[in-house]
């Protein structure tokens, strides 16, 4: 994809230019799941983009933790 080709490039620059170690993360799926579980919990009601980003941000959070960096 042309987008994660972009990132991985971005990543690389922060590397090459600060020296810092950039873990990359697929986060495809994590709408997926966040809207899955806003809507189990309080329908349609519950999915407006505010929501779901933070509910993503959580998820994408909580997978970096249980990875281990």
């Amino acid at each position: 994809q042309p987008l994660t080709a972009r990132a991985r490039k971005f990543a690389n620059k922060i590397h090459g230019r600060l020296g810092v170690s950039v873990k990359l993360h697929d986060e495809r799926l994590s709408t997926v799941e966040a809207r899955a579980g806003l809507f189990e919990h309080g329908g349609f009601r519950a999915l407006n983009k505010g929501s779901v980003d933070s509910a993503s941000a959580v998820i994408i959070l909580e997978s970096y933790f249980e990875q281990g960096y």
